[in-house]
């Protein structure tokens, strides 16, 4: 299911003609075998100025944190992968984002300690993006083994428009305090 949008249940997403209102991310992955390390998975969030859509973020979302106006947060939060369907879920409720911010970038990062990991080392690793029970995006992070990181979803609007949704799992390799100042960079096509 690599990379499928509009999969599911509900409306294909060419179909939603009023623009994303709240969105849910959510991954999942499987606990280390026994006797190696935890791995530890996050999602980040990072939203940019109309002013400077491709500068540094405004503010970023991670584990232990929210957006100062409590629109995108983090519902659920795993250290180890252990738990039923997904292990880390958070939810941007586009709609309330305030007029200022133009973009939105979701990422994972494979967090280095006590291991340094890739995706390859994640055991049966997944994706899912979604607005209510329209699945915007599945995927399996398998165009990317090689990273450490990897975008997984940006959110974009031109003014006071609706919310667009460009889908696109690409992998990031270093440093995860890197790869959260660096993830909206402009991308070279």
């Amino acid at each position: 299911m690599n990379g499928q949008v509009g999969t599911g249940k509900g409306t294909p997403v060419d179909g939603l003609n009023k623009g994303l209102r709240k969105v849910e991310i959510a991954v999942r992955w499987d606990p280390s075998p026994a006797g190696q390390p935890s791995t530890d998975l996050d999602l980040v969030a990072a939203t940019y100025l109309a002013d400077d859509p491709h500068g540094d973020p405004a503010y970023v979302v991670h584990f232990d944190s929210r957006s100062p106006d409590g629109t995108i947060y983090l519902n659920r939060d795993s250290k180890d992968g252990q738990g039923f369907g997904y292990d880390e879920v958070m939810t941007l409720e586009l709609d309330r984002l305030d007029g200022r911010y133009a973009r939105v970038v979701v990422g994972v990062v494979i967090q280095q300690r006590p291991a340094e990991r890739t995706f390859v080392s994640v055991v049966n690793p997944g994706l899912r993006i979604r607005e209510g029970y329209t699945v915007l995006i599945e995927d399996d992070f398998g165009g990317v083994l090689g990273a450490t990181a990897a975008t997984v979803a940006e959110f974009v609007r031109d003014g006071s428009g609706p919310w667009d949704f460009r889908p696109g799992v690409r992998g990031f390799e270093g440093d995860p305090a890197d790869f959260a100042r660096t993830m909206g960079a402009a991308r070279r096509p």
